[in-house]
């Protein structure tokens, strides 16, 4: 009881100590609420603690905003052991906050023209030291092939050996080349991650002006706010946006702490 109560705390009006500021605000409005405590069937010293935060402790639209007051603290806590949040559940006035997904399985199979049966695609090996024409080149045997779609893998982002705007380039080619072999639309997942917002979208506008369909993300390493802005970009300019989970394992891998894996999804 004591550790929950710790949790809820430390992640909304909560400190390590008595402040004459808690005075000037209603801390009873204001703080998380550790509300039921069950034990986890088969496991010693186990709990499954169940936390309520107020929807005023949320900026409206920022994922930022809410995992850092939920998990960006308490995880370090000295007194927990371990720690994992294993569910969210959003309030459907706060989550219409939020834009979501940019687009859905049925416009990616309308604009691929794919209907009845899954979509087939693959990533490209080896995924580093292809130069960017041989990497079109492996993308256009692929969809010739038969795939629907072919994707970047997680790393793929500009290295020397194979620069972001000569990939762009040559997979249109490969995609364009297959399509016209094959009288059937077909799709390469871009992945234009950057170290910077502004690189990633100025990645994405060379793609939709190349007339690629798809663009992917690193969402995890690139961060939550970069994805947003990337989502809603997408969503105003007609692109679909594949999300790559790197670095989930890092923070889902664990059993007993860390995060489960619906929560980042």
């Amino acid at each position: 009881e004591e550790a929950g109560a710790a949790v809820a705390a430390e992640s909304s009006t909560g400190t390590w100590t008595t402040v004459w500021t808690d005075g000037l605000t209603s801390l009873d409005r204001y703080k998380g609420r550790c509300y039921h405590i069950e034990p986890v069937i088969g496991e010693e010293d186990q709990y499954i603690a169940y936390v309520a935060y107020p929807l005023d402790l949320f900026e409206e639209g920022s994922v930022t905003n809410m995992f850092t007051s939920i998990v960006g603290n308490v995880f370090g806590f000295k007194a927990l052991r371990a720690l994992r949040l294993e569910d969210l559940r959003i309030p459907t006035s706060y989550s219409k906050t939020f834009q979501g997904p940019p687009h859905g399985i049925q416009v990616e199979r309308d604009k691929l023209n794919k209907y009845g049966r899954p979509l087939l695609g693959c990533t490209i090996k080896p995924k580093l030291g292809l130069s960017a024409k041989n990497y079109g080149r492996a993308v256009y045997e692929c969809l010739r092939g038969g795939l629907d779609f072919t994707k970047d893998d997680e790393n793929v982002n500009s290295q020397p050996f194979m620069r972001w705007r000569d990939r762009f380039v040559f997979c249109a080619e490969a995609i364009y080349k297959a399509q016209a072999e094959t009288g059937e639309i077909k799709g390469h997942y871009l992945n234009a991650t950057a170290g910077t917002c502004e690189e990633m979208i100025k990645r994405a506008v060379f793609a939709r002006e190349l007339g690629v369909p798809i663009v992917m993300h690193d969402y995890l390493t690139g961060g939550f706010t970069a994805n947003t802005s990337w989502a809603h970009y997408c969503r105003d300019n007609g692109l679909l946006l594949h999300i790559h989970p790197s670095l989930h394992a890092l923070i889902d891998r664990q059993k007993n702490h860390g995060m489960h894996f619906r929560v980042l999804a």
